[in-house]
């Protein structure tokens, strides 16, 4: 027979000796304290995130957190996240895009997970954005492609440029019979 009894300084347990009729006591182990990623997920998840949210914002925080020598984002602030998001800006060249979703998601962290106020940044360096001028064909150009083309990609060819239909919204077409 077992009897259990708790206590608030942890889970305590007591077993009855059958052949003595004593009770021994032992302590059991101390539930491991969650860590930091799973507590990020539980937050994403009780706040409803997508799951392609949780995987960008989880494997950002990581990055941030490998990038500092593992160091505990409770003992950095601002300063932290200035230097990481300039580092990818100037050492991994990423585009402005993807700055932004590794800043959303560090203030996500702090925010919303250690509740600890962020601050102001003072200078983040921020990619350039190419300047890249749009590619346009002259009418006698797509006249060229279309002749050299034949069959099924002609006809998607022909229905792209007619009909300024984007590619999936082309290749998801049915042929219906026409009465």
């Amino acid at each position: 027979m077992q009897k259990k009894s708790r206590h608030f300084s942890g889970v305590r347990s007591a077993k009855i000796d059958p052949a003595s009729g004593q009770e021994k006591q032992f302590c059991e182990p101390a539930p491991q304290p969650r860590k930091l990623l799973d507590h990020v997920r539980d937050v994403l998840r009780v706040n409803h995130y997508s799951v392609r949210t949780e995987e960008a914002y989880v494997g950002w925080i990581r990055r941030f957190i490998l990038y500092h020598n593992k160091k505990h984002p409770r003992e950095m602030g601002a300063l932290e996240v200035e230097l990481y998001l300039t580092h990818l800006a100037v050492g991994e060249k990423v585009s402005t895009n993807t700055q932004k979703q590794a800043l959303n998601g560090l203030v996500f962290l702090y925010h919303r997970v250690l509740q600890k106020p962020l601050g102001q940044f003072r200078d983040i360096s921020r990619p350039k954005k190419p300047q890249r001028r749009p590619l346009v064909l002259s009418k006698n150009e797509v006249e060229r492609i279309l002749r050299v083309m034949s069959g099924t990609h002609q006809l998607i060819a022909t229905l792209l440029f007619g009909t300024g239909m984007r590619l999936l919204e082309c290749l998801r077409l049915r042929v219906h019979p026409v009465r």
